[in-house]
């Protein structure tokens, strides 16, 4: 049998350009959480004009918060675009007046479900979707969490804290209880920091 033939990668001129030319860019609509926005740009392979479509959004914070037994501090939620109740770490938007992903992480976290902890620190950031949104996602692991507050929720809240022991973590994935993209990312990042594999980050910037 003739072996088969090896594959070859073409190369293309984005990996040398880096990024693409803009020439316009149009606001669609703003809604409060997020705007849209229209790019338009200039292929560096075909040199022709296309419309790109980008969603804004400030920085999100998800929050590992272990506590002294070693559990995570979980939350239970309804979410509008599944319309089905998620099993997450806490977590939320960075408002303007949070002067860090460390200080919003600190917010949501007791907003959500009472607990405070350390001052934490960012093990991980992605990028939630970097084909059609701007924004960044961080990890932020807070240790010695202990519920000292009462929850404040926003007013469309309406949460269930639930403590999970670290172990119990991963089947919960591997069974499909852990549905949420961003969440299981911040949970490897958090599987990373625990097997030495990631330091913490330097201090983020501020949005």
């Amino acid at each position: 049998m003739n072996a088969p033939l090896p594959q070859v990668r073409r190369k293309s001129k984005i990996a040398d350009d880096k990024t693409l030319e803009k020439i316009n860019s149009e606001p669609l609509g703003d809604f409060r959480i997020f705007s849209l926005r229209s790019d338009r740009k200039i292929s560096p392979r075909t040199g022709k004009e296309h419309d790109y479509f980008v969603i804004d959004s400030v920085n999100w914070v998800n929050v590992i918060a272990v506590t002294p037994d070693r559990q995570l501090v979980l939350v239970e939620q309804y979410r509008h675009g599944s319309n089905t109740v998620e099993l997450e770490i806490p977590g939320g938007l960075m408002d303007k007046a949070d002067a860090s992903p460390e200080a919003t992480g600190r917010r949501e976290l007791r907003e959500e479900t009472g607990y405070e902890g350390g001052t934490g620190r960012v093990i991980g950031q992605v990028f939630p979707n970097p084909a059609i949104m701007s924004n960044t996602c961080f990890t932020l692991l807070i240790e010695n969490c202990r519920c000292t507050h009462p929850v404040d929720f926003d007013q469309g809240e309406d949460l269930i804290t639930r403590l999970v022991p670290i172990s119990e973590i991963p089947p919960l994935v591997a069974e499909g209880k852990i549905r949420h993209a961003v969440v299981i990312a911040a949970l490897y990042h958090f599987d990373l920091w625990q097997r030495g594999l990631r330091a913490p980050l330097a201090p983020a910037h501020t949005p």
